[in-house]
C-alpha cells in the first residue's frame, strides 16, 4: 500500500454489484473466533464507563449483570466503584451528592469516602485514562486479576480519542460475533466501507499470537474518493475485540469495542453496553491541529461511530433473537 492516504476510485462498484462475501464468512470460521475469545480469562474486570464520565462533582450510577454500582472521584482524583444501595436504606446512590470527593446520600446524609463502610465495601477499580473498568468476582467467576486486558494504545498526547456507548437487545457473545465478522463491512455499512478484502482467516484452533483477522478495507470519504487501509482484528479477553491500522493512513489507530452485560445471566430480555473507544493517530504535521481540537471532534467521532452501530445492534440484536429461539444457522 502507497504512502498516498486519498485514493480516487475509477471504477466504483455498485453496492448490489459488489462481489459476495457470505461464502467466506464461514459460520464455523466466526463461531470458533467467538470460541477462542470467551476462553481467554477477563480476571472478572468490566468495561464500566468513559474516563470522562465518572466526575468528582456528582455520581454515576450503572448496571453490570445485574449487579447496581455508582462511581465517582475521591478527593486525590481517583475512581471509587461500589454498590449502588445505600446500606443504610437502600437508597440509590446514583443519586447522592458528591462534596470534596465524599458521596453524602440524599436520604439520611450517610457518607462514603471510598472506603468500606457500615457493610459498604468498594469494588477494584482500574482507571486506564480513557476507559474505567470495574472488577466483579462474583459475578466473573474466574481467577481474579489485578488489572484488566488492556489493549496497547496510543498515549492521550499522541492520539485524538473519542468514547461511544450503545445498549441493545443481546448478549455479549452477539456483540462480539458481530466485530469477528468483518466480511459483511462494505454490504451492511456502504456509506462507510468498500473495497473490503479479507486476507487473513486463522485457523479454528489458532493460538494468541496468530489469532488475527487481517483485512483490506477503504474508508470512504466524499463521492469517489476513499483512503484504504489494512487492519486486525483481534480479541485479547472474552469481551473486548480490537480493530489496529496496520498499514496506511493512521496507522497505530484501534478501535476497541467492549461489550458489557447490563442484565443478569438468564434474563428473558438480555441488555448489553457497546462501550466503544476510538484511538486516532496519525504522523502527518496537521495531525497537531486535530489533537488541539479534540473536544470538538469527539462528537462527530461518537457520531459516526453511532451511525455504524445502529446497523451492528440490529444484526446483534436480531442474532440474538434467532438464538433464543433456536433458529440461528451459525
Amino acid at each position: 500500500m502507497s504512502g498516498i492516504p486519498l485514493r480516487w476510485r475509477r471504477e466504483a462498484v455498485a453496492w448490489e454489484r459488489q462481489r459476495p462475501t457470505w461464502r467466506e464468512a464461514r459460520p464455523a470460521s466466526i463461531a470458533a473466533a467467538l470460541r477462542r475469545a470467551q476462553a481467554r480469562a477477563s480476571g472478572n474486570w468490566y468495561v464500566v464507563a468513559d474516563s470522562r464520565d465518572v466526575r468528582s462533582d456528582r455520581p454515576l450510577g450503572r448496571c453490570v449483570g445485574g449487579v447496581e454500582m455508582v462511581l465517582w472521584r475521591d478527593a486525590d482524583g481517583a475512581a471509587v466503584a461500589g454498590p449502588g444501595a445505600c446500606p443504610h436504606l437502600g437508597a440509590p446512590l446514583k443519586d447522592a451528592a458528591v462534596r470534596c470527593g465524599t458521596l453524602i446520600c440524599h436520604w439520611h446524609g450517610m457518607s462514603l469516602d471510598g472506603r468500606p463502610f457500615a457493610g459498604w465495601d468498594p469494588w477494584p477499580v482500574h482507571d486506564d485514562g480513557l476507559l474505567v473498568w470495574v472488577r466483579l468476582d462474583a459475578l466473573g467467576g474466574e481467577a481474579p486479576t489485578e488489572r484488566p486486558v488492556v489493549p496497547e494504545r496510543a498515549s492521550d498526547g499522541e492520539a485524538v480519542s473519542a468514547v461511544y456507548t450503545g445498549v441493545g437487545v443481546c448478549e455479549p457473545e452477539d456483540v462480539v460475533a458481530n466485530r469477528l465478522d468483518p466480511w459483511h463491512g462494505a454490504w451492511l455499512h456502504p456509506y462507510s466501507f468498500v473495497d473490503l478484502k479479507v486476507l487473513k482467516v486463522p485457523s479454528e484452533d489458532a493460538v494468541d499470537a496468530e489469532d488475527a483477522l487481517v483485512v483490506d478495507v477503504a474508508f470512504k470519504v466524499a463521492g469517489r474518493a476513499v483512503v484504504p487501509v489494512r487492519a486486525a482484528f483481534t480479541a485479547p479477553e472474552p469481551r473486548t475485540v480490537v480493530m489496529r491500522i496496520e498499514a496506511g493512513e493512521g496507522a497505530g489507530s484501534v478501535v476497541e469495542t467492549h461489550a458489557t452485560p447490563l442484565t443478569a445471566a438468564g434474563s428473558d430480555r438480555p441488555r448489553t453496553a457497546v462501550v466503544e473507544a476510538v484511538v486516532a493517530v496519525s504522523d502527518r504535521r496537521g495531525f497537531a491541529v486535530a489533537r488541539a481540537t479534540a473536544p470538538l471532534l469527539r462528537p462527530a467521532i461518537r457520531a459516526a461511530a453511532g451511525r455504524l452501530w445502529r446497523d451492528d445492534l440490529a444484526y446483534a440484536e436480531r442474532r440474538w433473537s434467532l438464538r433464543r429461539q433456536g433458529r440461528f444457522p451459525g
